[in-house]
């Protein structure tokens, strides 16, 4: 196995999930990628204290509300479920450490970015708008690239036997639309007050992002079909692109243009891999509810090799 295609302190954790009687070499068949795996509160904090600038005091809010909560589980059972139905299968599951709150790690970034802010119903940035002082900059583009370097290997295993690549994202309940700048903080508190979060569009439970903004389909027809079928089965309520399309500026649309055949990228609906969705705090998914959405997604992607 290559040498990027390991774990890495700070930047992600690489785990194989090998079944029963797979090589203890085999390269992957089923990569699962979490782009936004940095859920927990000490991803945050442990990133805080080493960067050296001025940040507003109520970031962690953004961070607690823009994670995407549920997905590793998700992902990891998933794997699971997979390689125990055929043990000679192999999966690799890319949790990404590195919180969006100050780089997002699904984007495509260049060394010369310009950090910005992004108007409300926008694409958030790549790198967020309080991102100033020039070390942070740094580490943080390091740490962007030793990622992005870690997933395109593991992508380029999974493509050498013909797998599959899933992109795992789990969404807040509703679309709210806040604009990403200096006042974020205040901005989402306002939105998510008791007198106005009833306002925002309920998401669907399942969201199959199979489409580009031009309409191009960039996921493999059967598997998103068996997907939604599986979905659907099982209870959860299933759209495609309802919330955005695969843009081209993610990272996972450079994945899926390559291959196109063999990509699926999806959202499922944070409050159901949970107890109860609580904003602006850490939360803990629940085991038998990440459960409950692993199975149809594992059994799409066996369907695949039938």
């Amino acid at each position: 196995m290559s040498l990027p295609l390991r774990s890495r302190e700070g930047v992600c954790d690489v785990e194989f999930v090998r079944g029963a009687a797979a090589r203890p070499d085999a390269p992957p068949d089923l990569m699962l990628e979490v782009a936004h795996g940095a859920t927990r509160a000490r991803d945050f904090t442990d990133l805080r204290q080493r960067l050296r600038g001025d940040y507003p005091a109520d970031l962690s809010d953004f961070f607690f509300v823009n994670t995407d909560v549920g997905a590793p589980e998700l992902a990891a059972a998933v794997a699971r479920r997979v390689v125990r139905s055929q043990p000679r299968r192999t999966a690799v599951v890319v949790r990404c450490l590195v919180p969006r709150t100050f780089v997002d790690c699904n984007r495509k970034i260049e060394r010369d970015v310009v950090a910005t802010a992004s108007r409300a119903g926008e694409m958030t940035p790549g790198l967020q708008p309080w991102v100033r002082d020039p070390h942070d900059r740094d580490l943080l583009l390091d740490r962007y690239f030793a990622y992005r370097e870690v997933v395109t290997a593991a992508f380029d295993a999974t493509a050498a036997t013909a797998g599959l690549a899933l992109f795992v994202h789990t969404y807040a309940p509703r679309s709210i639309d806040v604009p990403v700048d200096l006042d974020i903080g205040k901005n989402l508190r306002a939105a998510y007050a008791a007198d106005r979060i009833g306002t925002w569009t309920l998401r669907p439970a399942v969201d199959l992002i199979t489409h580009d903004p031009d309409g191009l389909e960039l996921a493999s027809p059967k598997l998103a079909a068996r997907a939604a079928a599986e979905f659907t089965a099982a209870g959860f309520e299933v759209e495609r692109n309802a919330t955005y399309p695969l843009h081209p500026v993610t990272l996972a649309h450079t994945f899926a243009v390559q291959r196109p055949q063999a990509t699926l990228c999806l959202e499922v609906r944070r409050d159901l891999l949970l107890p109860e969705f609580v904003p602006f705090r850490e939360l803990i998914p629940d085991a038998p509810r990440v459960e409950r959405a692993a199975a149809p997604l594992a059994a799409a992607v066996l369907g695949e090799w039938r």
